[in-house]
């Protein structure tokens, strides 16, 4: 019986020792890890959407609250004025899920550009989302009330060829995008005053 009460207690303390270790790695390459991110992956989808910003989009971010998610929010200031900010978001494409980086002109509530910035897709079909730019194109300044869908299924988005799966989950993209500033602007409005000067 002593033996096993042992074996108990020396698992025990191997746990809590294995867990503490295994927490303090995260809480201390979560932070680097979130910057190569940002720097290597999400970065240059977002610098290229703002890319006449006056300040460096991926610098110029915040988070903010969006229920039980932590969001990061890119701002792109425009002639000195913090009016464009970049939201990601995801939906499911063919082989994975499809990320997505979403600017929103706040002034006119249009989209000011989209950018594919992880994918799993299949190459020379569905990556054609995040190399075409004519694909992306076709979100560009229009409204986000709009309820984007490709053709196929009665909207006004031209799929990419071969692609129609890809297609759809760049639309869902931007509509959880959308939809996700649409609640929170009034938090987004109040964070970016004074961030274009």
């Amino acid at each position: 019986m002593g033996e096993m009460i042992r074996m108990v207690v020396v698992l025990t303390v191997l746990s809590v020792v294995s867990g503490g270790g295994l927490s303090w790695v995260k809480n201390f390459a979560g932070p680097k890890i979130e910057n190569q991110e940002m720097n290597l992956v999400k970065g240059p989808a977002i610098r290229e959407i703002l890319k006449d910003s006056e300040k460096d989009p991926v610098e110029n971010r915040f988070k903010i609250q969006d229920g039980d998610t932590e969001r990061n929010i890119f701002v792109g200031v425009f002639n000195g004025k913090a009016d464009t900010v970049v939201l990601e978001s995801s939906a499911n494409g063919y082989a994975g899920k499809v990320g997505m980086a979403v600017a929103i002109d706040m002034d006119s509530d249009t989209i000011y550009g989209i950018s594919v910035t992880t994918h799993q897709e299949t190459p020379g079909f569905g990556a054609k989302a995040k190399e075409d730019p004519t694909f992306g194109a076709q979100f560009a300044g229009k409204s986000i009330s709009t309820d984007f869908q490709v053709s196929q299924d009665g909207g006004n988005i031209s799929a990419l060829s071969g692609a129609t799966i890809t297609s759809r989950a760049v639309c869902a993209s931007v509509n959880s995008a959308t939809a996700a500033y649409k609640e929170l602007k009034p938090q987004l409005a109040e964070h970016i005053k004074g961030m274009g000067n």
